[in-house]
C-alpha cells in the first residue's frame, strides 16, 4: 500500500484558521476510515454483516469514499468528466467490489485523496463547481468540504460498527 497521503487522527488546532481547520477535519475522518481497514482480513474486508444494507462491506464503503471525493472535487467543482461506477453503473455500483482486493481499494483512496488535497489546495473556498450536468456545482469549495467531512464521518461510524461485528475491534483515535 502506498503511505498515507493525510496526517495522522488529529484533530485541528482550537485556533486555527478556516481553511486549517476544514483540511484538518477532513485529514482527520479520513485517516479514521482507512485505520478502520487496517490488518482487516481479505475475508472480513469483504464480508457483509448488515441484512439491509449487503454491499456495505468495509471493502464496499472504502470504494464508495474514493469516488464521493472525485464527484465531488474532480467531477463537481472542477467540471472533470463524469466516468466511473458512481455514474456509468446501477445503483450503489461504487460499493460494488468483490474480488477487488482490499489494498487496491485502499491505494485507490489514497490516491483520489492526494488528488482532492492538490484540488483542494490551489482552489479558493469561495470557487463554484463548474460541471454543466450538475445542479450541485453552484455549491462552493467550502460547501464541498463541510459535505466531505459529513459524508466521510458517516461512512468512518459505519465502518466502526462493521468492524466491532466483524472482530471487536473499536476505537475513533
Amino acid at each position: 500500500m502506498s503511505p498515507s497521503p493525510y496526517p495522522a487522527r488529529e484533530r485541528p488546532a482550537f485556533d486555527a484558521d478556516e481553511r486549517t481547520q476544514l483540511i484538518g477535519w477532513l485529514d482527520t475522518q479520513r485517516a479514521t476510515a482507512r485505520w478502520k481497514c487496517e490488518e482487516l482480513s481479505e475475508a472480513d474486508a469483504h464480508r457483509s454483516v448488515l441484512p439491509s444494507s449487503p454491499l456495505m462491506t468495509m471493502a464496499g464503503v472504502m470504494s464508495h469514499l474514493r469516488w464521493a471525493e472525485n464527484l465531488w472535487f474532480e467531477v463537481v467543482l472542477l467540471g472533470r468528466p463524469a466516468v466511473g461506477p458512481i455514474f456509468d453503473g446501477p445503483k450503489d455500483a461504487s460499493m460494488m467490489v468483490d474480488g477487488v482486493p482490499l489494498a487496491k481499494l485502499l491505494d485507490d483512496y489514497d490516491r483520489q485523496v492526494a488528488v482532492s488535497n492538490e484540488i483542494i489546495a490551489a482552489g479558493s473556498l469561495d470557487d463554484v463547481g463548474r460541471h454543466p450536468d450538475f445542479d450541485a456545482s453552484g455549491v462552493s469549495l467550502r460547501w464541498i468540504m463541510f459535505h466531505m467531512i459529513e459524508e466521510t464521518a458517516r461512512h468512518a461510524g459505519h465502518l466502526d460498527a462493521i468492524r466491532e461485528i466483524l472482530d471487536g475491534r473499536t476505537g475513533h483515535y
